[in-house]
């Protein structure tokens, strides 16, 4: 079983609220928008750290982490890029992708909404955590807390961080 901590759009900041459910993850899952390296070097000092960089986000950054990464946690595929739509509303980027070989978990950022949907006409669950960064629309700090057990996903939490 592997305890997954998600969250996106950091805007560069990071507080003790954020490393403290760092530290109760097995691994940390970023989905762009990461503001500058301290962010990932802060969590990668705690535990494994996944990510991708989002449209803010510089070429000091986009040479550390990729526009999609794709990979497999236990039994589950996992897909996790910055801006991926959701279902029935996949971005261009994706959307031929997704179709063509989706992955059994979707991981998105970008629209600061956290969102979880289960697209049944390809049977992949979408998440969005919403944003755990100060910058934004947003009116309240979010991330998402979840198990994988072989392929099972289960346990799905939201964590509120307060107003931004």
């Amino acid at each position: 079983m592997t305890k997954i901590l998600l969250l996106s759009d950091t805007h560069g900041h990071m507080d003790d609220a954020i490393l403290k459910y760092a530290r109760s993850a097995d691994e940390i899952w970023h989905a762009g928008d990461i503001g500058n390296l301290e962010v990932t070097d802060q969590l990668e000092a705690i535990k494994p750290l996944k990510g991708v960089y989002g449209n803010i986000d510089d070429h000091i950054i986009q040479k550390e982490f990729p526009e999609h990464n794709r990979f497999f946690c236990e039994g589950v595929d996992v897909w996790i890029t910055h801006i991926g739509g959701y279902p029935t509303k996949y971005n261009v980027r994706v959307r031929e992708e997704i179709k063509a070989n989706p992955p059994k978990l979707f991981i998105c950022g970008h629209s600061h909404i956290l969102k979880v949907m289960h697209d049944k006409k390809l049977d992949v669950l979408h998440m969005n955590p919403g944003a755990c960064g100060k910058h934004g629309f947003h009116a309240v700090r979010t991330m998402l807390r979840f198990q994988i057990d072989g392929e099972k996903i289960s346990n799905l939490e939201v964590i509120e961080l307060g107003k931004r």
